[in-house]
């Protein structure tokens, strides 16, 4: 099967190429560190399975891009490997298209299941993912709309409610009306508790 690599880390797109080419059955036809390239070099080649990370460097993240690629006219399989797992990561990347996601930290060989189970058309996750989508299930937060995930982003980059006002073009006064639910969805009073809680539950993450 041909896999396609996307991460904007040379040393990675290497090791990862190095594992890959050492497996039967599985031929790296090529790999990017842009969105643009990665385009172009998915709709040359024609792969069956894109690894996508999702921290890119150029200014588009390997969500927005999965949905790029999914949108070509023979879409490959998206195969998130990354470090991030947040269930915020999570959820948009599967929204997006992706069939899986992996975590670089687990062993080769749930890379290589991965990549055989995606080329298939079957859901992968790591099992770390597989806990926290579980745990989030049975124990869910009242959910948070997509503004206010965001306010609680800009919350944790230590953010007032002026310039959070200013940076998403809404009022002051609109700001505290979206705090005030947000914490009475999380069961806090404070906005480092509501951060606190953010990254624990995996709603946000720090970096």
């Amino acid at each position: 099967m041909r896999v396609f690599l996307v991460d904007d880390h040379v040393v990675v797109r290497a090791g990862v190429r190095a594992l890959l080419s050492a497996e039967e059955g599985i031929e790296v036809v090529g790999d990017a560190g842009a969105a643009a390239d990665a385009v172009r070099g998915i709709a040359l080649e024609k792969p069956d399975v894109v690894l996508m990370d999702l921290q890119l460097g150029d200014g588009v993240d390997g969500v927005e891009l999965t949905r790029r690629v999914r949108a070509l006219p023979e879409p490959p399989a998206v195969l998130v490997l990354t470090t991030y797992d947040s269930d915020a990561d999570i959820t948009r990347a599967i929204d997006a298209g992706a069939v899986g996601y992996l975590l670089k930290a687990g062993p080769p060989e749930e890379l290589f299941r991965g990549v055989r189970a995606a080329a298939r058309g079957e859901t992968v996750l790591s099992p770390q993912v597989a806990t926290r989508m579980m745990k989030r299930m049975r124990d869910p937060l009242p959910g948070l709309s997509p503004r206010e995930i965001e306010i609680l982003r800009l919350l944790a980059e230590g953010m007032g409610n002026k310039e959070i006002g200013k940076r998403l073009f809404i009022t002051e006064a609109t700001v505290k009306t979206h705090l005030q639910r947000i914490y009475a969805k999380l069961g806090v009073d404070t906005r480092t508790a509501a951060v606190t809680v953010g990254v624990e539950r995996g709603v946000i993450r720090l970096g």
